[in-house]
């Protein structure tokens, strides 16, 4: 069960997260979470609130990666329930990935970063100009956003979902929140 609604969650990373970058990286997640949990069936709340914090310590653990996400569980306390902890742990292997949100949360933090960076690199920067094509060819070029784990991504594979249906899934999500994420 959540406790927490999108606009607290919202609040938790204004608090916590003062680079812009790092805050849209989370709206993205976030975005991407809840369409993913539309497509699967799954709670939508849940699943977005998931992505939106996944991140929430980062600022706070940058300089120590083993601490990453320990701390952010710490930090919700009992605001979230053990699914969406879960999540958090398992986006960066804390715990071996076994839930559906486990999975998603982990290939979905990867994609982000590659979609942003393919829309930055067009010319005029509009996502909903994005498409599954030219995302999957820039995932090809391995030289293309490097800190984007293509095997992560892949992950995705786990919950029956395709590559290229996962893009348009990321994209649409993303769409949805363009003008949050200033990618319009």
């Amino acid at each position: 069960m959540i406790f927490l609604t999108r606009e607290e969650a919202l609040e938790l990373l204004k608090q916590n997260l003062k680079t812009d970058n790092l805050f849209t990286h989370s709206l993205a997640v976030g975005a991407i979470m809840k369409e993913l949990a539309k497509h699967l069936n799954k709670d939508e709340q849940k699943w977005e609130i998931t992505g939106l914090l996944h991140d929430l310590d980062y600022e706070e653990t940058k300089d120590d990666p083993d601490n990453h996400a320990l701390k952010t569980v710490e930090m919700l306390g009992d605001k979230v329930d053990q699914d969406v902890k879960d999540a958090i742990l398992a986006h960066n292997e804390k715990k071996e990935l076994e839930k559906d949100i486990e999975i998603a949360l982990y290939a979905a933090d990867q994609l982000s970063g590659l979609i942003v960076a393919a829309v930055l690199v067009r010319p005029n920067k509009d996502i909903a100009e994005l498409s599954v094509k030219s995302l999957k060819k820039k995932f090809k070029d391995k030289a293309f956003a490097r800190g984007a784990d293509r095997e992560k991504i892949k992950e995705i594979a786990k919950l029956d979902i395709e590559l290229n249906d996962f893009f348009k899934i990321a994209i649409d999500g993303m769409v949805r929140i363009k003008d949050e994420l200033d990618l319009a």
